[in-house]
C-alpha cells in the first residue's frame, strides 16, 4: 500500500484532472478511496469500476453505477451489488442462479425481489451453503417451506429470519408437525457419532468449535433454538418455557426478549449465571419488581445493565449511580427525564448522579450553567462538551480543575481559537487534550503545531485544514505512514506537491516514504506563523 497515494486518493480538493491521473494508476487500496469520493463523476465512476472490481462493488452499492455499466459475465460480483440494492436485470439473476462459482449463487439467494423462478433454482441447489442463504433471507412462504428442509443447518436459517411466520417458528421450537432432519454440517463430514474438537488442528476443516451429532444433530439444533429464541417473530407462549433450559445460551437469548410473561422473567432474575440475570437487566420489558430484585443483585455487570434500562425508575438509578461504574456515557433514563425530574437530578447531592445528568446536551440554561460551575471535577467535565457555554466558564472550568477537564473543554463545539491555543500550552500538558484540538474545527495553525508534537496527536493534526500548506507539504516526509497520509489527505495541500505526489509515487506496494530531514518533536513553529 501506498500510503501517500491513499492520502491523496482521499482529499476532497484534489482537482478533477488529478482524480484521472490517479485512476488510471490505482492500486487496489488507492482504489477503494478513490470509490469514497462524493465529487466522482460518472465518466470517473465507470472508468474505476473498470479497473477494480472491488470499487466496482462499492460503487454500485453506492448509486454510482447504473445496469448499462455492467456486464454480468465479466463482473458478476458487480451485477449482484446492483441486484442487492435493486438496480440490476432479471436476467442476470437467471444467469447468476446457474453461475458455477457458489459464492455467487450464495449471494444472489441474499438478493431482494428475485423471479419466482430463480427462488425454485435458488431452493435446489446441490449445495447446501446457498440454500441456506435463501432461507435466510426470503419471503413468508418460501421459509415456510424451508422450514421442513432435510438440512438442519437449513432449518437454522429459517429461524432466524425475521420474516418467518410465528406458527413456523413455534413449529420448529417444538418440532411438531415438522419431519425430522435427516442432514446437518457434521454429518455431513464426519460419520456419527462425532464431536469436533475446539482445538482442532486440521487446516482443511471448517466446523465450528464443538458441533457435535450422535444422528440427533444436536448441535445444529441448539443453535437453531438459539435463533429462533432471538427472532422477534417467535411467539412468546412458545418460548417462555425455555426460562428453566439447561442451556444457558437459551436462557441467556430469552432473557433480552419482550412480551414474556411476568413469571418467566422472576425465574430468570433468579439464573445462577451473572450474564443471563445482566442482559435481562437491559430488558425494557421488565416490571418493577425484577428491577428492584436486580437492583440488589451482587454482580456489578447486573446494576450497570440495570442503569442502562430505559424504564428504570429514578430513585434506583440514583441508587445504581452511588454504587456502580457506568461508564462515560449518556442513559437512556436521563436522557427521557421529564423537566422536573431533571431539576430533582441536578441537585442531588450525590455528584455521581449530577454527573449522568451532564452528559445530556440539551438541557436548559439555567442547569447547564449551574453543573458547570459545579465542585466537582467529575461532574464538570461531564459538563464541559455542552453547547451554549460561554467562553468565560470554559475557561473558569479550566482555571478551577486544570488538566482534569481539559480534554473535555477542548471538545467542546463553540470552543474559540483562543480557548484552543490556551488547552495546547497549559502546565501540565495533557496528552488526550491535545487530540481533542487537533481534531476541532475552530483549531489554529498555532494550536496545531504543538499537537504535532505529541505521537497520537500528529495524525489528527497533519489532516485539519487549518495547518499551513508548507507544514502539510513538509509531513509528506514524516516517518511515519499515518502522518504522511493524513497529510496527503488535508485540503490546504497545496496544487504543486499534489501534482509532485502523482509524478513521484510508485503507485504499486512498497516502503512508505523516506523519513524527512526534521524530527517531529522538534517542530520549528515560526516557520509557518
Amino acid at each position: 500500500m501506498n500510503p501517500l497515494l491513499c492520502g491523496l486518493a482521499a482529499n476532497p480538493a484534489l482537482p478533477s484532472e488529478l482524480v484521472d491521473r490517479l485512476t488510471a494508476v490505482a492500486d487496489a487500496e488507492v482504489a477503494a478511496e478513490l470509490a469514497g469520493r462524493a465529487d466522482l463523476s460518472r465518466a470517473q465512476a465507470v472508468a474505476l469500476a473498470s479497473r477494480d472490481e472491488d470499487s466496482a462493488v462499492r460503487l454500485a452499492h453506492a448509486g454510482r453505477l447504473t445496469a448499462a455499466d455492467v456486464d454480468p459475465a465479466a463482473q458478476p460480483r458487480v451485477a449482484l451489488a446492483l441486484l442487492d440494492e435493486g438496480a440490476g436485470r432479471p436476467e442476470w439473476a437467471r444467469l447468476l442462479a446457474a453461475d458455477p462459482v457458489t459464492e455467487h449463487r450464495e449471494k444472489l439467494a441474499a438478493c431482494p425481489g428475485l423471479p419466482p423462478d430463480v427462488v425454485e433454482t435458488l431452493a435446489e441447489d446441490p449445495d447446501v451453503r446457498v440454500v441456506v442463504e435463501l432461507a435466510l433471507w426470503t419471503t413468508p412462504d418460501v421459509a415456510a417451506r424451508l422450514a421442513g428442509h432435510p438440512h438442519a443447518e437449513v432449518r437454522r436459517a429459517v429461524a432466524a429470519n425475521e420474516a418467518t411466520p410465528p406458527d413456523v417458528l413455534a413449529a420448529l421450537i417444538s418440532g411438531e408437525g415438522l419431519p425430522p432432519a435427516r442432514h446437518c454440517l457434521v454429518c455431513d463430514r464426519e460419520e456419527p457419532p462425532f464431536a469436533h474438537s475446539p482445538r482442532c488442528a486440521r487446516r482443511d476443516c471448517d466446523l465450528p468449535p464443538g458441533a457435535s451429532c450422535d444422528g440427533s444433530h444436536e448441535s445444529t439444533a441448539d443453535t437453531m433454538l438459539h435463533a429462533a429464541l432471538q427472532n422477534p417473530a417467535a411467539p412468546a407462549e412458545a418460548v417462555a418455557g425455555f426460562a428453566d433450559h439447561p442451556s444457558m445460551l437459551l436462557r441467556w437469548a430469552l432473557a433480552a426478549r419482550p412480551g414474556l410473561p411476568p413469571e418467566a422473567y422472576a425465574r430468570l432474575a433468579a439464573d445462577p449465571i451473572p450474564g443471563v440475570r445482566a442482559g435481562l437487566a437491559e430488558n425494557p420489558a421488565i416490571d418493577d419488581a425484577v428491577i428492584r430484585t436486580l437492583a440488589g443483585d451482587d454482580d456489578p455487570d447486573v446494576r450497570r445493565g440495570l442503569a442502562h434500562n430505559p424504564r428504570v425508575p429514578l430513585d434506583v438509578l440514583t441508587d445504581l449511580a452511588a454504587t456502580t461504574r457506568i461508564g462515560a456515557t449518556l442513559l437512556p433514563r436521563i436522557a427521557f427525564a421529564t423537566t422536573a425530574e431533571t431539576a430533582e437530578l441536578a441537585q442531588s447531592p450525590t455528584p455521581a448522579v449530577r454527573m449522568l445528568l451532564a452528559r445530556r446536551r440539551d438541557l436548559p440554561a439555567r442547569i447547564r450553567d449551574a453543573l458547570a460551575g459545579d465542585p466537582d471535577a467529575k461532574v464538570v467535565k461531564a459538563i464541559a462538551p455542552h453547547p451554549g457555554l460561554s467562553e468565560a466558564r470554559l475557561h473558569a472550568m479550566v482555571d478551577r480543575h486544570g488538566v482534569q477537564v481539559l480534554a473535555a473543554v477542548a471538545a467542546n463545539p463553540e470552543a474559540t481559537p483562543a480557548l484552543l491555543e490556551r488547552v495546547t500550552t497549559h502546565t501540565p500538558p495533557a496528552r488526550r487534550a491535545l487530540r481533542e484540538v487537533a481534531r476541532h474545527p475552530r483549531a489554529t495553525a498555532p494550536a496545531l503545531l504543538t499537537c504535532l508534537t505529541d505521537e497520537r496527536a500528529r495524525p489528527l493534526a497533519a489532516a485539519h485544514p487549518a495547518l499551513p500548506p508548507q507544514a502539510v507539504a513538509d509531513l509528506l516526509t514524516d516517518p511515519d505512514p499515518q502522518v504522511a497520509e493524513a497529510a496527503a489527505a488535508n485540503p490546504s495541500l497545496p496544487f504543486t506537491a499534489m501534482t509532485d505526489l502523482l509524478t513521484s509515487q510508485d503507485p504499486g506496494p512498497g516502503p512508505g516514504p523516506a523519513p524527512g530531514p526534521t524530527p517531529k518533536d522538534c517542530i520549528n513553529v515560526q516557520r509557518y506563523v
